[in-house]
């Protein structure tokens, strides 16, 4: 089968012309499902360009969630609303709520929204401010001891799902694709074609999902793992175990594309 990836689209970016221009040329790929990697749109917007992109495509569309897509909004509300559109509409799924899908008899689906953790880099000497701490509710925080103990929950959150699906997905599939927003690896979070530095590590990487997945692959060696990611806007590729690889997609705001068109065996 084929698949189509896509990450950091931000579709509020776009006037109308422009996303009916991006959503016909994805309508015209040769492809079977399609994946996003997080930032859709922003907070409310997320529903409306996720109806009408299923409407276009006719195609499931499995997807997790980024930073930007709570933007305006809660954490909790955003769940809420995607939650229950998924379950009303049966080819948007939210991977958050599913254990794996099984795309092929020998690949599987997993994915989380994930979030940077604080774990790597220099959480406590980093000047980075992002608008995270402005546009989302539960991370309105000024205290900066509070604000790593809100992304850290969230980061945990998403590497207990991995940890919890992975072995399942494991067990009938030789191949597991993981769908995260952060980049779960200093290797895979990409700037300008260099690692970031440990100033921006700290809100780009998430060092909870990155041992989950590395722990599980060490004791799979006879498995393989791709994960695909964005965030960083930065395009690259490691491989970080032999059976373990990770590819960032490039991004820019306003100019959405296909990442890669993946053949899925």
């Amino acid at each position: 089968m084929k698949a189509v990836w896509l990450t950091d689209i931000h579709l509020n970016f776009l006037k109308q012309k422009q996303l009916d221009s991006f959503l016909k040329a994805l309508s015209g790929e040769l492809a079977d499902c399609f994946f996003i990697s997080g930032d859709i749109a922003e907070g409310d917007g997320v529903i409306k360009y996720l109806k009408q992109m299923s409407k276009a495509l006719k195609r499931p569309i499995y997807f997790v969630l980024g930073n930007h897509d709570y933007y305006g909004s809660s954490i909790a509300a955003v769940r809420v609303r995607i939650s229950d559109q998924t379950q009303k509409q049966s080819g948007l799924i939210w991977l958050n709520k599913v254990d794996y899908i099984s795309l092929t008899k020998e690949t599987a689906l997993v994915g989380h929204d994930s979030w940077a953790d604080g774990r790597l880099g220099d959480f406590g000497w980093s000047s980075v401010d992002l608008n995270d701490f402005r546009c989302i509710d539960e991370l309105k925080l000024w205290d900066r001891a509070e604000r790593l103990k809100a992304m850290q929950g969230l980061a945990n959150e998403a590497a207990e799902h991995l940890q919890r699906v992975l072995p399942m997905a494991l067990k009938d599939h030789r191949h597991v694709i993981v769908l995260n927003h952060v980049p779960p690896f200093k290797e895979a979070c990409w700037h300008q074609g260099q690692p970031s530095g440990d100033d921006w590590l700290p809100f780009f990487s998430c060092k909870s999902v990155g041992d989950v997945l590395k722990d599980v692959m060490e004791r799979h060696s006879d498995a393989e793992m791709t994960v695909f990611c964005g965030h960083t806007h930065g395009a690259g590729e490691c491989q970080v175990l032999p059976n373990l690889r990770v590819v960032t997609g490039g991004a820019e705001y306003g100019l959405p594309q296909i990442q890669q068109v993946l053949e899925i065996k």
